[in-house]
């Protein structure tokens, strides 16, 4: 039996990585400073590659860009290109990409004791109570967001 009522409108496409490639690019360690601004300071320029800044365990990590709104509240807008590994436990709070019933969704994960939630940030879209009855699985967890502004 299939859970009526669940409404997905996000559409995920999912891409494949390659660490083929070293890119290193000029990264400032100390940071930069949001606050009000100090003397300028000498700093030291190093390299950051972000294969293994973003890819913890490359072989199970995976892109995909967000189509849709329902976590919008979070930070996880519309075109944003998610960080995604299925090789992560889901827990209680993680932001994960979830397949349901045919369908993929981006969503937060609660936990209760007879049912898991897939939770919305966005009070326009309704929580999804997933039960047995449903074809689930969390496919990945997302671990970093990477925006355009």
């Amino acid at each position: 039996m299939k859970l009526h009522n669940i409404h997905i409108t996000e559409r995920l496409i999912f891409y494949a990585l390659s660490i083929e490639t070293v890119l290193e690019r000029p990264f400032i360690e100390n940071g930069i400073i949001a606050g009000f601004p100090s003397p300028a300071e000498d700093f030291s320029e190093i390299s950051i590659d972000l294969n293994i800044e973003l890819l913890r365990n490359p072989a199970s990590t995976f892109f995909s860009r967000v189509r849709g709104f329902s976590m919008q509240d979070v930070g996880i807008n519309d075109g944003d290109l998610l960080v995604i590994d299925k090789s992560l436990e889901p827990r209680n709070g993680k932001i994960a990409v979830c397949y349901i019933d045919g369908n993929f969704t981006l969503k937060m994960i609660k936990i209760e004791k007879d049912c898991c939630w897939l939770m919305p940030a966005n009070k326009d879209y309704e929580p999804i109570k997933v039960t047995e009855e449903n074809d689930f699985i969390v496919w990945g967890i997302v671990t970093y967001v990477i925006k355009a502004f």
